[in-house]
């Protein structure tokens, strides 16, 4: 099982969203990274069979999705960043029609439907109308909906909006158990997202594919480049104003201490720390970090 992507482009008007892109996409979970606007949901869009390409093609198997057309969308699973619904559906509704649309058996639809109720903690609100549902629950739909025909190839596009912290963790937990001898991508720009379940990671930046591998090989881009200090909260905005502290947490003798990212160490008595993907994320975008404090 393999899905290349095969030096794909495409713009619009004077925006170039997708430029020149490759990957081959094995069975697991990866993840696909980038900030907003980084070209991930018009790959994405391409890599559905929604959006053609400009230039380039995507292939399944050695044949192009085009030539594939209802045998690609039959083994396939989206959920996009916001799934459309007729406002007066119920979950049963929509599930069911989803299931007609994708060539379920009634057999088969009562039953996929029953075990994603269940796995998705979905049962209690079966007959409620979508439009009514808390933005988390939606997505919980829209990921039951996904996964209807057991795909071959899940795509999600930011499939946590709205999750809480538990339901993060189940999900990922799913999604991990559900990748065995599967293609699932992940497009988000939240790391933690994939940070723990994908098998490879591919990071987009301006529309170009700018690194892909394995958690720990990308680590490495960082590598050397991540540091841990303690200093005074007094002078916290000097380093604030001049070196990309990523992390900051207060300590008790009213000192601060931070993870930052440099070429060389910025602060006096700074320590070299492990670096995780969340480093290699805010190395490659300066502009989207953001401190948390803990």
């Amino acid at each position: 099982m393999e899905l290349l992507i095969d030096h794909v482009s495409k713009s619009f008007k004077d925006k170039k969203a997708v430029r020149d892109f490759s990957l081959n996409i094995t069975p697991g979970v990866w993840g696909l990274l980038g900030a907003n606007g980084a070209g991930k949901t018009t790959l994405i869009r391409i890599i559905t069979g929604i959006m053609k390409p400009e230039s380039g093609q995507v292939v399944y198997d050695g044949i192009p999705i085009e030539i594939l057309k209802e045998k690609y969308k039959d083994i396939l699973g989206y959920l996009p960043q916001e799934f459309g619904f007729p406002p007066e559906f119920s979950v049963k509704d929509y599930l069911e029609y989803i299931a007609s649309l994708k060539g379920l058996t009634i057999q088969d639809t009562r039953r996929k439907i029953e075990e994603l109720l269940t796995e998705l903690s979905l049962t209690d609100i079966y007959r409620k109308k979508i439009a009514k549902l808390s933005g988390g629950t939606k997505q919980r739909v829209g990921i039951a909906q996904a996964l209807l025909n057991e795909p071959e190839i899940l795509i999600l596009d930011e499939p946590t909006s709205g999750l809480d912290p538990g339901e993060r963790i189940r999900f990922r937990n799913m999604l991990a158990k559900f990748a065995q001898n599967r293609v699932v991508l992940i497009s988000t720009h939240i790391v933690s997202d994939v940070e723990y379940i994908a098998t490879e990671n591919a990071i987009m930046k301006d529309g170009k594919l700018i690194a892909s591998g394995k958690t720990e090989e990308l680590e490495k881009l960082v590598d050397g480049k991540v540091w841990c200090a303690v200093i005074s909260a007094e002078h916290l905005p000097k380093y604030e104003s001049k070196t990309r502290i990523i992390n900051m947490k207060s300590q008790d003798n009213g000192n601060i201490l931070v993870r930052y990212l440099a070429d060389e160490p910025f602060i006096d008595h700074s320590e070299k720390a492990s670096p995780n993907l969340d480093d290699v994320y805010f190395w490659l975008f300066p502009r989207e970090g953001q401190v948390e404090k803990i």
